[in-house]
């Protein structure tokens, strides 16, 4: 089950108390690169604040299947890049497949995804919109995808 660590709770409190807009995305984030980096800076554009959500090792080699071995990179370092980032406000890992609790747990204004998916698609819409938020599409940057990376590293 989905838990925010009381640190994050408490900065997610004072943040709503002071009014700001939290935005939530996520993702693998398996070897960082511009598709990421303009997702996020895109993502922190619809409010005051930047929580991702981050799969955890486990999370991910469920979604993987063992076809690509994956994460390359372990949570703790995955979650060290993504904090170095300076439109990041916080990290939050989950260990489900889905973020869907995390979602419920976070509460976000602006749930943000990649426009690979379609609006129903997107997991915790429907929490989103039950507390008035919405959900916002981002444009995939072209040429740039973790598993793309992975396959050149392999040739």
């Amino acid at each position: 089950m989905a838990s925010l660590s009381p640190e994050l709770q408490q900065r997610l409190n004072d943040w709503r108390t002071a009014g700001l807009s939290i935005v939530f995305t996520n993702g693998v984030f398996d070897l960082l690169h511009p598709g990421h980096i303009e997702q996020l800076r895109l993502a922190r554009q619809f409010g005051d604040v930047l929580v991702v959500g981050i799969n955890s090792d486990d999370s991910v080699r469920r979604l993987d299947k063992g076809l690509v071995r994956r994460p390359i990179l372990p949570l703790v370092d995955r979650i060290v890049m993504l904090e170095a980032l300076r439109m990041v406000d916080a990290v939050a890992p989950f260990d489900e497949d889905t973020p869907y609790e995390l979602i419920g747990l976070v509460r976000p204004a602006v749930l943000v995804k990649g426009t690979d998916y379609a609006i129903e698609e997107v997991v915790g819409r429907d929490i989103v919109e039950a507390g008035g938020g919405r959900v916002e599409l981002i444009p995939l940057v072209p040429g740039h995808s973790t598993s793309a990376m992975i396959q050149r590293i392999r040739e």
